[in-house]
Parts: structure tokens; C-alpha cells; sequence
């Protein structure tokens, strides 16, 4: 295989692979999944396909009700509080006219929809009304904001948003149409921000917390399980060296054994209700513990009433 050959077949694989981010730096196609962008969104971007709350999409200068033949001054803003770049696409059902700006360009085979044609965050279009009142005019704007991966992925975080624009004379016009913004996303999310030492100190105090947590999960953990093996260790200890445990007459150990076995059924019945509701672990701990303690006895008290009298038992 010729040199030139191997060349040709390695630049076109190339521009497959890098055509379809470059396209979309350029603007997004004007159909994805037989819908049109600007009301399917950005589909093919963002995790599992879906609108992100994350991102601002907002535009401004949109009258409440259009005069024909006006032209108006849109401006549409794309925010993310990590991201810097992204695009947008936005049609009005070929009810008017626009015109981009920088950076915007009108999407092939559209009837007229605008899109981005560079990456950005801010563009600026004209919007002329049609000549004569057809009724309200409804707009379907989409706008992503990417991580610069220069790939359509999870990472990156889009939106869309619906807006409609009153026929002549049905709403009041705002004296300054240029101050009217609408807008969709959580705002909390960009305007939450907190600083660098803010986020240190919440830092801090979650790593401090989370010491706390697991060194009392820890700690108790541990004294729980040195408890159970003192009582393995007690038991061997008597049942080796001590002559096994001492008696205990049926007079005494049945209404002992009830009291004993009623507490560690409710015990019983208090664990499973702890660990369905979710109960902090320390609280369902305790109740594991008393529980277990309660089955200690109730094993004891038969063990004890199961022994051998000796003599001194019988005084």
C-alpha cells in the first residue's frame, strides 16, 4: 500500500471522527431524532438525554406583544456555573424575520431559525415582527452548555425553553421592552456560589464530622463486640473451672424466664422497627445490644434452670 495511499485513508478517518464536534461548534443540525431542535433540546448531549436544571438559559428584550413590522433586539444568555461556552438554537415557526449577530448564523433547511456559529455565551440577534397581525407568535429556544471535551457527553448540560409573544394591541407593552428577560433554570445553583473559603471551611467541617461519625461507629462497634466476648469468655470460664451454672429452682426461673422473654420480644420487635425506619445507627446499636443482652438471659435463666441442685442449694 502506497504511502499517499495510507495518507488519504488516515486524513478521511480523521475528519469522520472530528466532524461530527466540529459540526456542532458550528451549530447543532436542525433535526435530531426526527424532532427539531429547538423543541427536542440537545438530546444527544448530557446525561441520559435529559434537561439539566443546571443551566440558564434566559433571553431579553422579548416585548410582551409585537407591532408589526417592528424590529426587536434579542439577546440570549447560555450560564452554567462551571462552564464558559456553549450554543443555542432558536425559531419562531416562521411567523417573522430574523437576523444574526456575531456569532449566530440561520440554520440550513430551517425556514429561518438562528443558531450559534461559534461557541459562546451571550448572543446578540434582531427579531422583525411579521407585516400584519397573525395572532400569537410562539418561539422554542434550546441552549447547552459544554465542558470543552469537544464531544457530545455526559458532561456536557442543556435546556429548553417556550415563550410566546402576544398579538397587537391584546397585552400592555412595556415602556422598555429591552429590560424583559425570561429565563428557566435553578438559580440557586449559579447564584449559591460560595467562596474559596467558604467552601474550605464546609470542607473542613464535613471531614471533622465524618471523623466524629465513624470514630463513634467505631468505638461503639468495638466495646459491643469486647462485651459479647467477655460473656463467651465468662461462660467458658464457669462451665471449665467453676462447675457449670448454678441452679436456680423452676419456682424462680419460670416467671423470670416470662419477665425476660416478653422484654426481649418487644426488644425484638423495637430492632426490626429501627431498621426499617432508618434509625441512626447509634440509636439501633443500643437496641441490637439490649436485645441481645435480653437473649443472654432468657438463655441463662434456662441454663440455670436445667442445673443440678447441689446441697447448698437446698438451704
Amino acid at each position: 500500500m502506497s504511502r499517499r495511499l495510507v495518507f488519504l485513508l488516515v486524513s478521511t478517518l480523521a475528519l469522520l471522527l472530528v466532524a461530527p464536534a466540529y459540526g456542532n461548534s458550528l451549530g447543532p443540525p436542525w433535526e435530531h431524532n426526527n424532532r427539531i431542535v429547538p423543541e427536542e433540546g440537545c438530546s444527544c448531549h448530557g446525561a441520559g438525554g435529559s434537561p439539566s436544571s443546571e443551566v440558564i438559559l434566559s433571553i431579553s428584550g422579548v416585548p410582551r406583544a409585537y407591532v408589526a413590522d417592528e424590529t426587536y433586539n434579542f439577546t440570549i444568555s447560555l450560564i452554567h456555573a462551571s462552564y464558559t461556552t456553549g450554543g443555542y438554537m432558536i425559531w419562531d415557526y416562521g411567523s417573522g424575520t430574523f437576523t444574526p449577530g456575531d456569532g449566530s448564523k440561520v440554520v440550513a433547511n430551517s425556514s429561518g431559525a438562528l443558531s450559534h456559529d461559534a461557541p459562546g455565551n451571550d448572543w446578540l440577534i434582531e427579531w422583525t415582527a411579521p407585516s400584519e397581525d397573525v395572532g400569537d407568535i410562539h418561539f422554542s429556544l434550546a441552549g447547552n452548555a459544554v465542558d470543552g471535551s469537544g464531544l457530545p457527553d455526559a458532561g456536557d448540560h442543556w435546556t429548553t425553553l417556550s415563550f410566546t409573544v402576544s398579538a397587537p394591541g391584546t397585552a400592555t407593552p412595556d415602556a422598555d421592552p429591552s429590560l424583559r428577560t425570561i429565563s428557566v433554570g435553578d438559580y440557586d445553583s449559579l447564584f449559591g456560589q460560595k467562596s474559596d473559603e467558604q467552601i474550605e471551611a464546609e470542607k473542613q467541617a464535613e471531614m471533622a464530622d465524618q471523623y466524629f461519625t465513624q470514630g463513634n461507629l467505631y468505638f461503639w462497634t468495638t466495646l459491643s463486640i469486647l462485651i459479647v466476648a467477655a460473656v463467651i469468655q465468662g461462660e467458658f470460664y464457669e462451665r471449665r473451672f467453676g462447675g457449670g451454672p448454678p441452679h436456680l429452682d423452676m419456682k424462680l426461673a419460670v416467671p423470670q424466664g416470662i419477665r425476660r422473654g416478653v422484654v426481649t420480644l418487644g426488644l425484638a420487635i423495637g430492632f426490626g422497627w429501627a431498621v426499617d425506619s432508618e434509625l441512626p445507627w447509634g440509636y439501633t446499636l443500643v437496641i441490637a445490644m439490649c436485645m441481645l443482652w435480653g437473649i443472654y438471659g432468657v438463655y441463662r435463666t434456662v441454663i440455670q434452670a436445667r442445673a443440678v441442685a447441689q446441697p447448698m442449694d437446698m438451704v
